[in-house]
Formats: structure tokens, C-alpha cells, sequence
């Protein structure tokens, strides 16, 4: 079964940057099957899309809100998915996870129902100064 494990949170000031990391394991798997989504919830808020990536990393969309701040990247030989956080402010405070579903190539959709194979626990990131 697959897993995720998110990790790179913490506490940084506004206008810093963070590299989060999204790592699969278990057996049976093949990570180049699946298109990678990264997502965050703020305290009280529902959980948004962030980015994401397709199978070989040959697309790659964003929310408006971290579009030309965020770079999502992925390793297919190591099994992990990135999201580099630059220019980050106070309103990107979340816990961010990372999620996963069988994609055709080339392609990645920034619906979260998509994404029902497997999720993350998340990484808590805390833009403050």
C-alpha cells in the first residue's frame, strides 16, 4: 500500500523560504504512475489546492495564490515530490500535505476529490516574525 510523508515544515519569517518534501513507500507501488498534488489547510479553513505535478514532471500548475512563489518538482528515482516556498507570507501559514492519484501522462487537475489514493499526514509551516 502507499504512503506518504511529508516533511521540511517549520517556523520561518515573511520573505523567507521553506522546501517541503513528499516521500512514498510501501510495496507495490510505482510512484511515475501518479500525479502528485500538494495542499494546505490554515486554521478554521477548509483545505485548498496548492500545486501540482504530472507523472513525469512535464506539467506543473498552481493556484493563483503561490503562482511565481512556489515551484513544485519531483524525483521520480527517489520516490519524492517537492514544493520549494519562496517569498513566503503570514497568509501561507498552514499545514501542508501532499496527495496522490493514477494520471494519464502529461497532465495533473487541481480537484482535491481527484485525489483519493493516498494523502499525507502534513507538515506544519508557520510564516511569522
Amino acid at each position: 500500500q502507499l504512503q506518504l510523508a511529508e516533511s521540511g515544515g517549520g517556523l520561518v519569517q515573511p520573505g523567507g523560504s521553506l522546501r517541503l518534501s513528499c516521500v512514498a513507500s510501501g510495496s507495490g507501488f510505482t510512484f511515475d504512475y501518479y500525479a502528485i498534488g500538494w495542499f494546505r489547510q490554515a486554521p478554521g479553513k477548509a483545505r485548498e489546492v496548492v500545486s501540482c505535478i504530472s507523472r513525469n514532471g512535464e506539467t506543473a500548475n498552481y493556484d493563483d495564490a503561490v503562482k511565481g512563489r512556489f515551484t513544485i518538482s519531483r524525483d521520480n528515482a527517489w520516490n519524492t515530490a517537492y514544493l520549494q516556498m519562496d517569498s513566503l507570507k503570514p497568509e501561507d501559514t498552514a499545514v501542508y500535505y501532499c496527495a496522490v492519484y493514477p494520471a494519464v501522462q502529461g497532465s495533473c487537475v487541481l480537484y482535491q476529490y481527484r485525489y483519493r489514493e493516498a494523502w499525507g499526514q502534513g507538515t506544519l509551516v508557520t510564516v511569522s516574525s
